[in-house]
């Protein structure tokens, strides 16, 4: 077949195929995927056989057909493995085999284990393949308590209580549910080891992990060796690829600074790495061709050093982790070397397709990783823009100058990363909301910095451990110039995440800015990028207002926004020593809404409440804070406050002035404490109390018996502490947003709760079944929910999307 045959829409089609079956909202019969693979497999012989059939769009669907085929068979089989309901919270004996790098956390560890059988009364269960459990320590923040050091390859018997996989839903927010089905995880729970519990048992070391093994035992070591615990992180990461090793606050420094993509294995360092091994293999062969030829005559030291070069990259590859950008890489430097060995050359969007088949193949759902769209995007642009091949892109002289020799490289890495840099700044609006402004410099001193001596040295540090010493002494030297890059005041830009269509024309928009093409088409590509860089998510009108309930597990956080500001309400839970809501939900959240709020209020001191109420203070220090804990009399929720915005009215309820000491603090109890604030629009109100107590709710209902509202924010995540009678009453809220964690340990909401709320006719919907919640005053019949908005087959889908008797439920944003 020829190269600019037809043929070549099959990965293309491939690519569409697994695009289209991702897209689904539940899956199929598993015959129906069996059928699209065999009408695939009948295209694709009509086609190769009678040349009425070679048509393009005949390769195409062929291509479409089986992707979808084989990703739907894959993903029913995974389904077909899920936890039943009925084994959730129970304890269940289990033997297994640890499959994965032990992570320690403040609570102790966390670590994927590969199920061997399962034992429930003494009767035999099936459960799925693949679990995650977390085996936390007596005292929480010590380690080593009862937790004991767990190895990679180690068999164990152990208790456990399992729950289907389960994550939050927000807009913009990071979906775990598809990375634990991804990872192929079908239930997540934690290890039983208390006095009470039979006793986990170290079975013994199995067989078939030597890899994972290994990759521990190099992390220990580096560990041990390196005395900066930052500097040991990153070099785990660049060695052995655990990502987890890294600290968050390096994290956000190095996406601030756009060098994240250094910090673990990358294409770049395989890419280096197959470099080398081709040179060393090959010098290699040819002095071993010295004693004996006919090793040369038999297989030539090209084919040797190619070959072997490209083995030697993938087993690195594979010994640190097998990322998308390393499957990536290896896989098109064993094209690239094939068609060289075999004098062939085929054009780069064929290579570059045929990549990213295999990786699909591979994994369809890296589809929705953002690694994947990073990397293949990147390649692509350079190939395109041809900055790799043309050098600076000025013409080589006949007999160029010392000078020019020397200078060329670093022009020619100058124009691939401005290529990159600017190429890729829609595409990390659409997957990041942000673009790292001070990427270029940055990456201009890292990427050399890190290629060519930390990653050598830390790699070498595993037959010379000094080596580790070198290479962490070299990171610290550029975490100081990567820290002062991001301390400018622009250093990174956070814009409002754009819709789809406006994203995807940025992205084209930035691709035609880079390529060699004439100066009216690039104009054309910058225009293409205005829309997304300026677009503003749509608010309420003026006069009316929305309450958007953030799904942050069990814990309390809403966003209120009128026509022109916004309100945050309560921060959300702590979830670890080093971990909470503010930082993982809320402030991504808003930046992706492009909020910048004008108050945040915490209700109460309680870590459920106020546990992100730190990264939020310092991502927006401008913002009026409100609290029933400060000691800063000005900065005290007051009974009486009250502000308009845009026509909207906001008035504090409790506590009183009397219920503060002198300090700041309380003379009530935490909860009793809590901020209540209505916010009113015209007939609509809605009721936000945190905490508040039963006895404090009916007062506040006796005192204005006229109070009405529209949407009530269930006290204390109804607890059958709140929700009293006399307030239901005197409310009378039509719709009632319960804040609560999956199978939390208080039973939230409480059944009695629920029933005062269906004697009532009220409608209800709780963050486990839907997510973030979205209510507006002006279309007050309904509430919106995340997890139906966007919905994937890998979702976990609760049997009780909401409660009551909905006047109308749930439904899609029609916007």
């Amino acid at each position: 077949m020829s190269l600019s045959g037809p043929w070549l829409l099959l990965p293309l089609g491939w690519v569409l195929g697994v695009a289209g079956q991702l897209q689904q909202t539940a899956l199929w019969p598993w015959p129906v995927y069996a059928l699209g693979i065999l009408l695939g497999a009948l295209l694709l012989t009509l086609a190769a056989w009678r040349p009425g059939w070679r048509a393009g769009p005949v390769w195409l669907l062929a291509g479409m057909l089986c992707a979808s085929g084989v990703t739907g068979s894959r993903a029913a089989f995974h389904a077909a493995q899920a936890l039943p309901s009925a084994l959730e919270g129970r304890d269940i004996r289990v033997n297994g085999r640890i499959a994965s790098l032990p992570q320690t956390t403040p609570l102790g560890q966390r670590f994927e284990l590969r199920v061997d059988s399962a034992m429930l009364d003494g009767q035999p269960v099936v459960l799925p393949r693949r679990l995650q459990l977390s085996w936390f320590s007596a005292a929480r923040g010590d380690a080593s308590a009862s937790a004991p050091l767990l190895r990679a390859g180690e068999t164990w018997l152990l208790t456990v209580r399992l729950r289907q996989p389960h994550g939050n839903r927000n807009p913009h927010g990071w979906d775990r549910e598809r990375w634990l089905w991804e990872k192929g995880i079908g239930a997540t729970g934690y290890v039983r080891s208390g006095p009470r519990d039979p006793e986990p048992q170290r079975v013994g070391q199995a067989s078939g992990f030597s890899v994972l093994a290994a990759r521990q035992w190099v992390a220990e070591r580096i560990e041990a060796r390196v005395d900066e615990p930052r500097s040991a992180g990153v070099l785990a990461a660049l060695v052995v690829g655990d990502q987890s090793a890294i600290e968050r606050e390096d994290w956000d420094l190095f996406r601030t600074t756009g060098v994240a993509h250094l910090m673990s294995i990358s294409g770049l360092h395989v890419t280096m790495f197959a470099w080398l091994a081709v040179a060393l293999v090959g010098w290699g062969w040819r002095r071993l061709g010295l004693l004996r030829p006919g090793l040369l005559l038999a297989v030539p030291a090209p084919w040797a050093a190619g070959v072997g070069g490209v083995a030697l990259a993938g087993a690195y590859a594979l010994f640190s982790g097998w990322g998308v950008p390393a499957q990536r890489t290896v896989l098109m430097l064993g094209v690239v070397v094939a068609l060289r060995l075999s004098a062939r050359q085929w054009p780069w969007p064929l290579v570059w397709l045929l990549a990213m088949c295999a990786v699909l193949l591979l994994d369809p759902w890296a589809f929705l990783q953002p690694g994947f769209w990073l990397s293949f995007v990147a390649v692509g642009i350079l190939f395109a823009s041809d900055a790799g091949r043309r050098g600076a892109g000025l013409p080589a002289p006949e007999d160029p100058s010392a000078v020019r020799r020397a200078i060329r490289p670093a022009l020619g890495l100058l124009r691939e990363q401005a290529v990159v840099t600017v190429a890729l700044a829609p595409l990390a609006l659409l997957l990041f909301g942000q673009f790292s402004v001070v990427g270029l410099a940055a990456n201009l001193i890292a990427i050399p910095w890190v290629t060519l001596l930390i990653t050598p040295l830390a790699m070498l540090g595993v037959l010379l451990p000094p080596l580790w010493d070198l290479a962490s002494l070299a990171l610290q030297g550029l975490g100081l110039v990567l820290q002062w890059l991001g301390q400018w005041p622009w250093a990174a830009i956070h814009r409002a995440i754009p819709p789809l269509p406006l994203a995807l024309a940025a992205v084209l928009g930035g691709v035609l800015l880079v390529l060699r093409w004439p100066v009216v088409v690039r104009a054309a590509g910058l225009m293409l990028m205005v829309p997304a860089l300026f677009w503003s998510p749509q608010r309420p009108p003026p006069g009316a207002f929305e309450v958007l309930a953030i799904d942050v597990g069990q814990g309390s956080a809403v966003l209120v926004r009128t026509a022109g500001h916004s309100l945050l309400f309560d921060a959300g839970p702590r979830y670890s020593p080093e971990s909470d809501a503010g930082q993982r939900v809320i402030l991504p959240l808003l930046r992706a809404l492009g909020e910048q709020p004008d108050a945040v209020m915490i209700s109460h001191r309680d870590s459920d409440h106020a546990g992100g109420a730190d990264a939020v203070r310092v991502a927006w220090p401008q913002a009026r804070w409100l609290s029933s804990y400060d000691p800063d009399p000005n900065q005290r929720c007051l009974a009486g406050q009250r502000w308009q915005w845009d026509g909207v009215d906001f008035e504090v309820l409790h506590p009183m002035p009397e219920h503060y000491r002198s300090d700041g603090s309380g003379l009530l109890s935490s909860n009793a404490m809590s901020c209540t604030l209505l916010i009113r629009a015209g007939e609509q109100a809605a009721w936000l109390s945190g905490d508040l107590d039963a006895e404090r709710e009916t007062r506040l209902a006796l005192a204005r018996p006229d109070l009405r509202a529209s949407l009530m924010l269930a006290p204390h995540h109804g607890s059958r502490s709140s929700s009293s009678p006399v307030l239901l009453n005197t409310l009378k809220p039509r719709w009632v947003l319960v804040q609560s964690g999956y199978r939390n340990r208080f039973g939230h909401p409480a059944p009695e709760v629920l029933a005062r709320y269906r004697e009532r006719d009220l409608s209800w919907v709780t963050s486990p079944d839907c997510g973030a919640a979205t209510w507006r005053s002006h279309q007050p019949d309904r509430v919106l929910c995340e997890r139906e908005r966007g919905r994937r087959y890998w979702h976990h889908l609760s049997p009780n999307l909401s409660g009551g008797e909905p006047r109308e439920g749930p439904a899609p944003d029609p916007d």
